[in-house]
């Protein structure tokens, strides 16, 4: 039997400024990327101590 391929793609977010993978998060295939995941995201940056913007990285 056949495997179906699956609905949801885990791609990380990049740091834009320190360049570090610091989330993985699960985006739907199917129905195509939110405006919101593919302009970038503020998040926190660990290693910069501040919130930064955070791109899609895909592995």
């Amino acid at each position: 039997m056949a495997k179906k391929a699956a609905a949801v793609e885990y791609v990380w977010l990049q740091c834009s400024e320190c360049g570090d993978l610091n989330y993985r998060t699960p985006v739907n295939v199917k129905g195509g990327m939110p405006e919101k995941i593919k302009g970038g995201m503020k998040k926190y940056c660990p290693r910069l101590r501040k919130h930064t913007l955070h791109k899609i990285k895909r592995k």
